[in-house]
């Protein structure tokens, strides 16, 4: 018998019902009343029960929201016990629609990174050429899947770059609890035509630094550095989920400044890399010792 897993959610009115495996086929469904579920055979059988106001299923669960008649403690275990029932009867949850075309299926794995805070979601195919950070969903014009994602209350910060999207939560959340409703909601928007990024919205002062065109305005120190970020420090963060942009070089302190992005934005050993990584690279290679490196955002 398929075992029904009870969660919250932040709205009091909604509750999931997650199941072990996933149970459409790469889309999400919303109804909002019997008429529209003709076809969900599963969510007709639910909205003859009075207090089902609407019922959305997607990935691996069914999330119900209630009319405020009942308290989702008084009814849960039942609404739970009968969508178990009725799978176990081999009912069926989604009809099949045999007039869509086969999608192209993605496939999306989560991977730690050194900052305990940010998982890095990869994709198997390219998604942008440019890295791009988005730390609310005001600046998410450039990126849809980066604004849907935004919706889920965990969900702190997002950095997008080549083929993953790295997310970043909040402490009070664990990994444990989101991070296969975020896989999916990823593999799912992407398999569904979702725009991850478009490149014509964007413009970022600070990745414009980068650009080959301001290139020739900079000292040779900053050339150089640029150069040395770009060819060994680069690759080694994106591997990790995360980007480091050069910002400015101030030839009389000897200091450079960085910014850092993605996993590396706040990860505990950010300050290690910086000093004893990239520092000490830069003192060796620039063959000058009094080389500082400090992250604007570190």
């Amino acid at each position: 018998m398929t075992k029904i897993a009870i969660k919250e959610t932040q709205n009091p009115t909604i509750l999931k019902f997650e199941f072990p495996d996933f149970i459409t086929q790469n889309e999400s469904f919303e109804f909002k009343n019997i008429d529209e579920a003709k076809n969900s055979p599963l969510a007709q059988q639910l909205f003859y029960l009075p207090f089902v106001k609407s019922v959305y299923i997607s990935g691996n669960f069914i999330a119900i929201e209630r009319y405020n008649i009942v308290e989702w403690d008084d009814v849960k275990e039942a609404v739970a016990e009968q969508i178990e029932n009725f799978v176990t009867q081999g009912g069926i949850i989604i009809k099949a629609d045999e007039t869509k075309t086969q999608k192209q299926p993605v496939t999306v794995y989560g991977e730690t990174t050194p900052n305990p805070a940010t998982l890095k979601f990869v994709v198997n195919k390219m998604v942008t050429k440019n890295a791009v950070e988005f730390k609310n969903i005001d600046e998410t014009l450039p990126s849809p899947l980066a604004k849907e994602l935004f919706n889920f209350p965990y969900v702190k910060e997002i950095f997008i770059d080549e083929n993953y999207i790295s997310v970043s939560k909040y402490e009070s959340y664990e990994w444990n609890d989101i991070t296969l409703e975020l896989r999916s909601f990823i593999k799912l928007f992407i398999e569904n035509g979702g725009t991850v990024l478009d490149e014509s919205f964007i413009a970022t002062p600070k990745i414009e630094k980068q650009k080959i065109e301001n290139f020739d305005n900079l000292d040779t120190t900053s050339q150089q550095i640029i150069n040395i970020l770009e060819e060994y420090v680069k690759p080694a963060v994106a591997a990790d989920g995360g980007n480091i942009l050069f910002d400015s070089y101030d030839e009389k302190e000897k200091r450079v400044k960085v910014i850092l992005q993605g996993a590396c934005n706040g990860c505990p050993s950010s300050t290690f890399t910086l000093k004893s990584g990239i520092e000490n690279m830069l003192k060796d290679m620039l063959n000058d010792e009094n080389i500082k490196v400090e992250a604007l955002n570190g």
